[in-house]
């Protein structure tokens, strides 16, 4: 009875722990490249958003995906080399959404320097997904690229492209990290120079305005600048920003287009790198 009952409590199921211990490992180091991004990017990673309901979809989207990727020896995860690993999977995740956060702080650089000019800058508050305080102008702006963003499946196009990440380049596979540096200084380049194209129209439209005060000004110095030119400033850049709404949309647009590509070439870039 005794050699029966032995081979029937070692073949019942459950108790290989050691396979459970490798899939719960195997898991979480697919997870940690998700959950990286998700607290830097721009959208996924804001304040507003709690920070539980960042760990579900970290958790969700992970178990969707873990399933198709390549598994990782268990000596491999237990060895020392798991360090190396454990931060390069860190490293895409955060670089990948501070990339692509810096492309869209363009519109806030862009309404910060509009709000600056014509008066508006005393206009802020607390902007929800950074915690810091910003214009209005430039909360507008960015409201309206998250809408631009979401609208055209933005967000979807980002998860599928983190998601290919782990077939360009597996885990366990170390990547060179110089590309992160240069699409990092490239980024913001970029930033600055989409913040140009944004608030040039705005800029011209305030000095042509700034620019006819001060000659009605000069050719009646009785009036008073401060009591003109204040209002008819902020008169102008109201009807600016409403007339320039479809051209806004489009630059916008462009600046959402050209993030995701930069993103998709960054990520294809890894395993070339």
């Amino acid at each position: 009875m005794l050699p029966i009952a032995t081979q029937t409590i070692t073949g019942m199921p459950g108790l290989e722990l050691q396979g459970l211990i490798t899939i719960i490992l195997q898991y979480f180091v697919t997870m940690l490249r998700i959950g990286a991004f998700l607290i830097s990017a721009p959208l996924l990673g804001a304040r507003w958003l709690p920070l539980r309901v960042r760990l579900i979809m970290s958790v969700v989207i992970s178990l969707i995906i873990w399933q198709y990727t390549v598994p990782v020896s268990v000596e491999l995860l237990t060895s020392f080399k798991s360090i190396i690993i454990i931060f390069s999977e860190i490293v895409i995740g955060l670089s990948a959404g501070l990339i692509l956060t810096i492309w869209f702080s363009a519109v806030l650089l862009a309404g910060e320097k509009v709000a600056s000019s014509s008066g508006l800058s005393f206009a802020a508050q607390i902007d929800p997904s950074t915690g810091g305080q910003t214009p209005v102008v430039s909360q507008i702006f960015y409201l309206f690229l998250l809408v631009l963003f979401t609208s055209t499946d933005g967000h979807l196009v980002v998860i599928r492209t983190l998601l290919d990440s782990y077939r360009i380049l597996p885990i366990g596979v170390i990547p060179s990290f110089d590309i992160f540096i240069s699409a990092g200084i490239q980024a913001a380049g970029t930033m600055f120079y989409a913040a140009s194209i944004i608030m040039l129209p705005f800029s011209v439209i305030l000095l042509l305005t700034n620019f006819s005060i001060g000659i009605i000004t000069r050719s009646a110095p009785s009036l008073n600048l401060f009591s003109i030119g204040f209002p008819i400033t902020l008169i102008g850049i109201f009807f600016v920003l409403y007339f320039s709404t479809t051209s806004l949309a489009n630059s916008i647009s462009d600046l959402t287009s050209a993030s995701l590509i930069n993103l998709k070439d960054i990520i294809e870039g890894l395993i070339n790198g």
